[in-house]
C-alpha cells in the first residue's frame, strides 16, 4: 500500500486540477471541459479503459452542480430558454427536441414539449422532469 501511496504522491501534481473537488465556477469549468472530452471517447462503452473516470467527474460535476447551480424554474418555455442560455445553445443545437422549426414553434408557444421531448432534455440535462410541470 505504503508504494501506491509513494506512486500516487509522485503523480498527483499533474493530475490534480483534473480529479480535485471544484471550489469555483473556473475549477468547475475546467472539470466540465475534461469530463466532456472523456464522454466523446467513451460513449456508452462501459468497457473503455476510461468509463470509471467519465463516472468519477460525472460525480464531482454532479456534487457541485446540485450543492451551486439552482435548478430551472418557470414554464416549459422559460425552463427552455433558461437551459438554452445557461448551456450556450442555438435552436439547431437540440436535436432531442426537433429540427430549428420546431424548436421555434416551441419556443414561440405555437407548440407544446412533449414527454419525448422531455425526457430527452431531462436526460440531456440531468434535471428533473418536474421542473417542465411547474407553472404550465
Amino acid at each position: 500500500m505504503n508504494s501506491q501511496v509513494g506512486h500516487l504522491a509522485m503523480v498527483w501534481p499533474g493530475i490534480k486540477n483534473i480529479f480535485s473537488v471544484p471550489h469555483s465556477e473556473e475549477e468547475y469549468d475546467n472539470l466540465v471541459s475534461v469530463f466532456d472530452e472523456i464522454v466523446e471517447q467513451v460513449r456508452e462503452n462501459e468497457n473503455h479503459p476510461l468509463a470509471s473516470l467519465m463516472e468519477s467527474l460525472g460525480i464531482l460535476v454532479e456534487n457541485y452542480e446540485k450543492q451551486n447551480v439552482p435548478e430551472p424554474t418557470g414554464t416549459s418555455i422559460e425552463v427552455l430558454r433558461f437551459l438554452m442560455q445557461e448551456h450556450n445553445l442555438k435552436q439547431s443545437d437540440l436535436p432531442e427536441i426537433g429540427s430549428q422549426g420546431v424548436v421555434s414553434e416551441i419556443l414561440t408557444g405555437k407548440r407544446q414539449l412533449n414527454i419525448r421531448q422531455i425526457k430527452k432534455l431531462c436526460s440531456r440535462f440531468n434535471i428533473s422532469p418536474a421542473v417542465f410541470f411547474q407553472n404550465d
